[in-house]
């Protein structure tokens, strides 16, 4: 059976919206600084256009990347993972967004909950596993809800602690916190689980970590998940 275009009854082609989700997810630009920018290079949409099309096509776009990348990250990314909890605001209220991170900065999970305590713990444990298998090392703050829930999955062993090792998951919120700022928080659950996957996933997809290449090197890498991204969900 062929798999249907999802760009099938859309008017605006499918190059701008690709641009148009990508401007806004990757970059720390509001609605109204995207439809600046594609107004500048001629293209008429509105925010509301911009937005409707984050909405629809960017939980597409992060499919389409996890399904690509899938059988490299489950072979490389078990060798330790580094996880970390951050504060997230919605309407005034604190939620926990927690976030699983390999070795080689790729973000693995993401998963808001309204608590940080054992069975919220064991959920995203259970979750991220479920994923991408089993983990050889679990770095962790010293959080007693991962020891408890580690204990009651059975890999307590795997568990390291340590004032400096988990600085890999610290430095990996940084991209998240500038977004959350242009974007003015956020204002539902829902809404805040879905743009974490959807950014953690266009974030891998971009991120070359550009200090261990050469320029050269980097440009291609570059240009090579450019042309990667303007044929997502092409069919």
């Amino acid at each position: 059976m062929a798999k249907q275009n999802p760009f099938k009854y859309f008017n605006t082609s499918p190059e701008i919206i690709r641009l148009a989700v990508m401007l806004y997810v990757r970059f720390p630009l509001s609605l109204r600084n995207v439809e600046d920018l594609l107004h500048e290079r001629g293209i008429n949409v509105s925010h509301e256009s911009v937005r409707f099309w984050w909405n629809r096509f960017g939980p597409l776009f992060a499919a389409d990347i996890r399904r690509k990348r899938a059988s490299r990250m489950r072979a490389h990314s078990n060798w330790q993972w580094h996880l970390d909890e951050m504060f997230v605001k919605i309407n005034g209220e604190t939620h926990y967004l927690w976030r699983a991170v390999d070795h080689e900065g790729e973000v693995l999970e993401s998963f808001v909950t309204k608590s940080r305590d054992r069975k919220a713990a064991l959920r995203f444990l259970r979750k991220s596993m479920k994923r991408f298998g089993q983990p050889h090392t679990i770095v962790t703050d010293k959080l007693r809800s991962y020891s408890a829930a580690m204990n009651t999955i059975g890999n307590a062993q795997k568990q390291q602690t340590g004032r400096w090792l988990n600085n890999r998951a610290e430095n990996s919120h940084l991209p998240f916190r500038r977004r959350e700022r242009a974007m003015l928080r956020f204002r539902q659950m829902r809404s805040l689980q879905k743009f974490a996957a959807v950014h953690s996933s266009v974030h891998n997809h971009f991120n070359h970590e550009r200090h261990l290449y050469s320029s050269h090197n980097f440009k291609i890498n570059r240009t090579a998940a450019l042309n990667e991204w303007r044929q997502l969900c092409s069919g």
